[in-house]
């Protein structure tokens, strides 16, 4: 009973095992497509399964075909089965393999069976028997083996390997009975023997070759005598009847015959670099200050220089010397003219030479002794001045200028330098700064130069505040500025960029404070005119020069005119921006705004101009008049100035005289400048257009009769000059007739009167609508089925990298396991050999 019922429960548990694993489905899953009623010949989808069941198909049909032809990609090596009537199927097993067979044998017995050294066949070599062959009873006879056929010779046989003594002891009696009774030689002896042959053989051969070279050097002696004799030769009265024809030279080869004679340049002497002239530069100046302190001190000073001899007005100054052996005289002797000098034909000018030699030796001896006692006479006389000058001398060398300066290390350091010197001696100062402080000279000097630079600029715009101000000064040292610009091209641009940078801010600051900004001052108009003679001005963007010329723009237009200092403050800005864009012919509207109104502050009547006049002037008001003269007979005591720089400052206008001449001059700067505008401007498209409110101005309005004759010519100019141009374009303006409109087509209106539905008018448009709908629903279908291909070739892509992973992973711990038992065992063998 126990058993059974044992046996009993283990059935139970096998059953609901088996129970357990079928998965239940759940009703409300199963999907039924419901048919409304069959179709003959139509296929049916409306079938029922369960969820994902469609899906697993569609991905085992993918592994069948997609997944198999990814694995095929890009493989071309097939095993194709080439064996007789594989397949062909209508033939027997058995007949294919006798016909196999057959073919084997027919190969067999082909080209191939003749390599096959396994048959019965015998194979021959030259006749013989390579089986016979094999057997090595015939052995191939040597040059040096004995008639008996498979052994050495006696002879060979003792010399190698019996030493030579055992030739002696196989000897039979016989032999020895023939020799007469002689000892037997020892082994030393036949080596010397045999040593003595080879040497006598070698020399034998050498005589040989020497009488062979001795025939040979005979034998080409007798054949060059032969060898005249073969030659032919014309004779003498044939070569005489033929003259021998030059071939004419080409003008080529004449060109290269002259450029062979002509004579061959002389090598010059190197040219020094930069650096090399610096040192040299300061090396000099050194020297002279070493002097200068020498005779500040009493010392003697050693004159060192090149004596000064005396050139000709015909001297090239190419190092040509003549000698004075080179020189000869003529002389006439015995009805003859006889040329004396170095390298005489005659016997008698030679005697002559020599008779004269001992007077002329007489002469100069005398000579030079006068010309010693000249020189100590010279040289007591001196040593005497230079004895009651003495304190003169040192007053005159501490008096002159020193030739060594250091590079000054603050501003200060510069004005205590160049304090109390004048303009010429302060440029001479920079210079010798400059020369003894070469960046080429020492490591620091550039850094000190750099400083000097901006030192230098500074110093200028304090000599420009000066009153009066220094302009000599400033005019000596731009061009010691302008060679420290040259070298510190970067250092200069920062350093001028830094002054245009103050001046604007202090601009802006002015105008948003007081609402007005004063006319630039002296020093700032002077730093724009050094900024057009250190950069250039012509490029169309330029780190300095740009904002400079838009810094004289902005005071053109922003500085109001409220008396003549601002006038003629505004004129100078004018001619410097005329200045810039001398090259470039960039057009500059606040210039020739500007101008025009500086022109219209002459004009009395202000009523009807016809042109507008804008900031920084006013049309009408108290400063409207600046310009008009206050008495007409004014124009008589006037004469043409340029404006002075120094009157920006400070305007000195005592009399109603002073101030109209410089009125006068206003205008006649002005003038000049409009006129300097139109030849710049004149090959503008809107030339026309740009000066028209001047030229109406000067036409209608301007007083010119009033004013002086110089300034009737240049108005009249200006107008000459502005007529002349043609005009080649008008302005831009619209057209006054009206556009002619497009055509445009009448829309076509279609009535739909069933909405939603596709009906066309006729059966062919309800096929093509059709047809469309159906292609639409077919690429639909193949850009789902293409996109569910590339997820599934993308799922299997990564399936076979992560397989790959896992079994290099694998693969690695293996090899670290195998490596860390091997270290284990090692270790423990380690361990057992200590003990």
């Amino acid at each position: 009973m126990g058993k059974a019922s044992k046996n009993r429960n283990l059935a139970d548990k096998v059953r609901k095992t088996k129970t357990s694993t079928v998965i239940k489905n759940n009703p409300f899953e199963v999907k039924i497509n419901r048919k409304k009623f069959d179709v003959l010949g139509r296929k049916t989808k409306h079938d029922v399964g369960l969820p994902g069941v469609s899906r697993s198909k569609a991905i085992t049909k993918r592994k069948e075909t997609l997944l198999k032809e990814y694995k095929q990609k890009n493989k071309s090596n097939k095993l194709i089965d080439r064996r007789l009537g594989e397949y062909d199927s209508k033939m027997a097993p058995e007949d294919k393999i006798l016909q196999r067979f057959a073919m084997e044998r027919q190969r067999l017995h082909g080209k191939k069976d003749m390599y096959n050294l396994n048959e019965e066949e015998e194979l021959t070599h030259y006749g013989q028997s390579l089986a016979e062959m094999e057997k090595f009873n015939d052995m191939v006879e040597s040059d040096d083996e004995s008639e008996e056929k498979g052994l050495l010779s006696a002879e060979l046989t003792a010399s190698h390997f019996g030493g030579g003594g055992g030739l002696l002891r196989k000897k039979t009696t016989g032999e020895q009975q023939d020799e007469g009774g002689q000892r037997t030689k020892s082994r030393q002896e036949l080596i010397e023997e045999l040593i003595q042959k080879s040497k006598q053989e070698k020399r034998e051969r050498q005589v040989q070759k020497e009488e062979a070279q001795e025939l040979t050097e005979k034998l080409d002696q007798e054949w060059k005598s032969i060898q005249a004799l073969m030659v032919k030769k014309t004779p003498k009265d044939q070569e005489t009847d033929k003259p021998e024809e030059k071939p004419k030279l080409d003008q080529y080869d004449m060109m290269v015959r002259e450029l062979g004679f002509e004579m061959k340049a002389q090598p010059s002497e190197k040219m020094k670099t930069p650096e090399e002239f610096a040192r040299e530069e300061r090396e000099k100046l050194q020297k002279l200050e070493a002097d200068r302190l020498r005779r500040m001190l009493g010392e003697e000073v050693e004159v060192s220089g090149p004596s000064q001899t005396h050139m000709s007005a015909d001297d090239l100054n190419d190092g040509f010397i003549l000698d004075k052996n080179d020189k000869k005289t003529l002389s006439y002797q015995d009805g003859k003219w006889n040329e004396d000098g170095e390298g005489g034909d005659s016997e008698e000018d030679e005697g002559e030479e020599d008779g004269h030699s001992d007077l002329d030796s007489d002469r100069e001896s005398k000579e030079d002794e006068e010309q010693e006692e000249y020189e100590e006479t010279d040289a007591k006389a001196e040593t005497s001045l230079s004895k009651e000058e003495l304190k003169a001398q040192q007053d005159a060398a501490k008096a002159e200028l020193p030739y060594t300066f250091t590079a000054p290390e603050s501003y200060s350091d510069l004005k205590d330098m160049l304090h109390g010197h004048t303009p010429d001696n302060k440029r001479l100062i920079v210079a010798r700064t400059q020369k003894c402080n070469h960046p080429s000279l020492a490591v620091g000097n550039k850094l000190k130069l750099q400083k000097l630079l901006g030192f230098l600029l500074e110093y200028i715009g304090e000599l420009a505040t000066n009153s009066p101000p220094e302009l000599t000064t400033i005019d000596k040292l731009i061009p010691e500025l302008y060679t420290l610009c040259q070298m510190f091209p970067e250092a200069a641009c920062k350093a001028m960029q830094g002054i245009l940078r103050d001046a604007a801010h202090g601009m802006e600051e002015m105008l948003e404070v007081k609402g007005h900004v004063p006319s630039p001052t002296l020093d700032m108009i002077i730093y724009l005119k050094v900024t057009a003679l250190l950069f250039p001005t012509s490029d169309f963007r330029h780190p300095v020069t740009t904002p400079a010329l838009l810094y004289i723009s902005q005071a053109l237009t922003k500085c109001p005119v409220r008396s003549l200092q601002d006038v003629t403050s505004g004129l100078l800005l004018c001619c410097l921006a005329l200045e810039y864009i001398s090259f470039s012919k960039r057009f500059v509207p606040e210039l020739i705004n500007f101008l025009l109104g500086t022109l219209n502050l002459a004009v009395q009547d202000k009523a009807s101009l016809g042109y507008t006049v804008v900031l920084p002037f006013k049309p009408s008001g108290k400063y409207s008049d600046l310009l008009v003269l206050s008495d007409s007979e004014s124009c008589k005591s006037w004469s043409k100035k340029s404006l002075p720089l120094f009157t920006n400052e400070r305007l000195e206008l005592k009399t109603e005289l002073d101030k109209d001449h410089h009125r006068l001059t206003c205008l006649s700067t002005c003038l000049d400048l409009v006129k300097r505008c139109c030849l710049l401007y004149k090959d503008l498209t809107s030339f026309t257009h740009i000066f028209q409110p001047i030229t109406t101005l000067l036409s209608k309005h301007f007083p010119a009769q009033t004013l002086p004759e110089l300034l009737q010519a240049l108005h009249s100019g200006i107008l000459e000059a502005v007529n002349s141009v043609a005009v080649t374009h008008c302005p831009l303006v619209f057209e006054k007739k009206k556009p002619i409109p497009l055509k445009l087509l009448t829309p076509k209106i279609v009535e739909v009167l069933d909405y939603g539905k596709k009906r066309g008018s006729n059966k062919e448009e309800r096929e093509k609508e059709r047809l469309t709908h159906k292609y639409k629903k077919e690429f639909k279908g193949a850009l789902r089925e293409i996109r569910k291909d590339s997820r599934f070739l993308a799922r299997e892509k990564l399936n076979d990298i992560m397989k790959k992973d896992a079994e290099r992973k694998r693969k690695v711990r293996e090899l670290f396991g195998s490596l860390a038992t091997q270290e284990g065992e090692w270790k423990a063998l380690k361990r057992k050999k200590r003990k």
